[in-house]
Formats: C-alpha cells, structure tokens, sequence
C-alpha cells in the first residue's frame, strides 16, 4: 500500500528542519493518499523525507509533527514516547505530588496531547484530530504504561476532559467521558507540597486545576515568610479554587499573629469559589487561630477600582487571569486588558510589598508582558523591582524547538 505523502514548497523546509513540529498550509505543494488523521511523511519539493506526523486538512496546521526520524510511527513507537514522558516526571511523583502533568503535547513531542495526573486517575486533552482518532488506544497505553513504571500507586481510570478553542479549528466539538478504566469520583483531591487541594474534573477549568502554578504557590509561600514580624494581607485576583490562598495560610500557620493576618480571594464564579472555600477551611481546620479569609464573588478589575476607593491596601497580591488573547490577532486588545489590571493592582500594594502577576496568552510574548507591566508601573507613579522571573512548573517544559509552548510567563515585583 502507498504511503500517505505531504510535500513541501520550494524553500519552505527550514523550520521543519530545525524540528518545529507545526506545518502550516502556506508551507504545503502536494498532498497523496492521506486523510484526515492519518500519518502521513512529509518530503521537501524533491521528494526527500524530512519527518512524519499527522495530517488534517480543515486545520491551518494541517501537519503536526512526531518524528524527524524515517520511523514507523506504530503502537511501539507511541508506547515508547509515552514512556518517556511518565519518567520525566518520576522525581515529582517521588517528592509526594500527586497532581502532575504527565504529557505537555508538543513539548514532549506528542503534538496535541495532554495528560493530567489527579491521584489515582488521569485527564486527558485530545487537541488535534489525529489525537482525537487515537484517544482510546491511546489512553489505554497510557494507563498500562505508567501502571508498570509505578505499580505502587496505580491509576484506576482515564477520562477525557477535551474542552477547548483549539478543537473547533481542527473540526471536532468537546467530548468528555471516560475512555479507560473507572470513572473518576465527583471530587478528586490531590497534594503538591503537602498541600490539598479539592479537584473538579469535570467542571472545573482546563483538566480540573492550574497544575502549572505549583512552583509559584510555594514561591508565594516563601515569600511570606519574611512577614514574620507584622500582620500580613493578600489578594488573590482570579482566584479560581483558592491556590494561592492555601499556600499563603501555610505562612500564616506559623505566625504570632495568625489572626490578623487577612488573604481574599475574588473570582467571578461562585463555582469557583465553594470549592477554594473548601480548600481553605480543609487547610486551616487545625489552626487554633485562623486568620482572616474572605471569598468574594466580583469581577477583579471592578474589585480593584472599589479596593481603592475604600482606601485599602494589601502586602501581596496575586494576579493571574485567564488568557487574554487566543492570537495574534487579540494582542492589542490583550495588552490593554494586562495594562488596566496591573495599573490598578500596583496602586493597591503597600510599599515594601509585592505583586506576583502573570500571562497565560500564548500569544504574549515574555518580552511584550514585562513591558506591559512597565508600563502600567510608570503610570502608576510607583517604584518597583523584578525579584523573579517566573513560569510553570518542571512538568510544563518547553521544547526549545517550539517557543510557543511558553504560554505561562510571570514576575515577581516588589513594589515601593
């Protein structure tokens, strides 16, 4: 049987030489024998191999890259680069986390898959078509695969959890449901740094939570620390279940003054915040002094602008809004929004305090948001300085073959 072929134009092989595992339709002469889904090998105009990946005509990236290796891309083949990325993670695993991403598409080299680790079970993203054709067999090597490398904490069940802007440009709808094994419970509570953290997987954002904040929510942990002394006070904007929030009580705890210490947390879901209601009482139940903590349910740049008509003002705030832009074409408008929202927010904080604001606009580079927050710095008449540069988490990297994959970006501002 002839092979599915996609070849390229003159001149237009140099990305997928330096192993970007995008192809866009500009970038394509002739297509033979494939169909939507298949794996397909990609030639350059002459004919010569230079890699194989899936093909799906309705999508502006009508080919996703796997190999740049003349391999046949089979169950063996897709077992193997799954176990790869499941032993990427094993340190994490190790230190006690059990909620981790196990496969970041792209970045590990499996173009539109994402893999989500909640205790026992696993949620997954089917982003792309070809992805979508092969989910089951694919959450079942999933499952056997890390099953075997960690049989001392088994996975019951794989659901599907594909819910996003992506998949309608790949023609498909959102799906959910299980694909593997049981089905995972109403609630699924997971830990990372000896934190709980109650998970809803099947409503919640993304697969359930921001997995990709761990490193920062202990950052801003450690952070408080340093407000050993005095009473503390933190705002957490864009809430969602309360992350930072139960890694703030975890400075509070210790505290001589625990009661006067104060963390708010606005969202605009009630949804949202029941359950980092639940997180925080879960976290402070064996406080004997609980501090201060308030939920309330407002949208954050209205939140803002009220805070500093009632002439309040916090320590820390924690800024991390949904994406702004979904592409190129929204920057500007994106850039306006990030503008407004850490304007506002360096008016709130009390000098010698901090700002932790991030991006998770692809689009944005790191480059434009630290001039955005420049901007909204000067305009604010406030002083500041970048303590930390900041992104995801260890089980987010970035292939360096694919700066896109950087869609988190964040900094650290002390602010006078």
């Amino acid at each position: 049987m002839k092979r599915a072929t996609v070849s390229l134009l003159k001149d237009r092989e140099k990305p997928v030489r330096q192993q970007h595992p995008w192809v866009f339709s500009g970038a394509i002469g002739k297509v033979n024998g494939a169909e939507n889904g298949d794996i397909v090998t990609l030639t350059d105009h002459r004919g010569a191999f230079l890699a194989r990946g899936y093909y799906n005509a309705r999508s502006q990236i009508q080919v996703r890259l796997l190999t740049w290796q003349d391999e046949v891309i089979d169950e063996a083949w897709w077992r193997a680069r799954l176990r790869r990325a499941l032993q990427a993670r094993a340190y994490l695993l190790a230190q006690g986390h059990t909620g981790v991403r196990l496969v970041n598409a792209e970045n590990d080299f499996l173009a539109g898959l994402v893999a989500d680790l909640y205790g026992q079970f696993i949620v997954v993203q089917a982003l792309t078509l070809g992805i979508d054709q092969r989910k089951r067999e694919l959450a079942r090597w999933l499952a056997e695969t890390f099953n075997a490398l960690y049989p001392q904490q088994p996975v019951l069940g794989v659901y599907e959890r594909s819910v996003a802007d992506v998949r309608g440009k790949e023609g498909l709808r959102d799906a959910a449901g299980v694909l593997w094994g049981d089905e995972p419970p109403e609630e699924l509570w997971v830990r990372e740094h000896g934190r709980a953290f109650c998970v809803d997987v099947r409503h919640g954002h993304k697969t359930g939570f921001y997995l990709d904040q761990r490193d920062n929510r202990q950052q801003l942990a450690d952070l408080l620390l340093q407000f050993a002394d005095r009473p503390f006070s933190v705002l957490n904007l864009f809430s969602y279940t309360g992350g930072f929030g139960v890694a703030a009580l975890d400075a509070v705890r210790p505290h001589a003054q625990a009661a006067q210490c104060r963390i708010v947390h606005v969202d605009s879901s009630q949804e949202a915040l029941r359950l980092a209601q639940r997180n925080s009482e879960r976290s402070s139940a064996d406080m004997p002094a609980p501090p201060q903590v308030a939920f309330v349910a407002a949208d954050s740049f209205a939140f803002l602008r009220a805070a500093q008509q009632d002439g309040d003002a916090f320590d820390v705030i924690v800024c991390d809004p949904p994406k702004f832009a979904h592409n190129q074409g929204q920057v500007e408008k994106a850039a306006r929004g990030y503008k407004d929202l850490n304007l506002n927010a360096f008016k709130l904080v009390k000098a010698g305090g901090y700002l932790m604001t991030f991006s998770c606009s692809g689009a944005v580079s790191r480059d434009l948001f630290q001039k955005i927050v420049f901007g909204a710095l000067a305009d604010s008449g406030r002083q500041g300085q970048i303590v930390r540069q900041l992104s995801a988490g260890d089980d987010h990297p970035i292939a360096l073959t694919f700066p896109e994959g950087e869609y988190l970006k964040g900094l650290l501002v002390r602010v006078y």
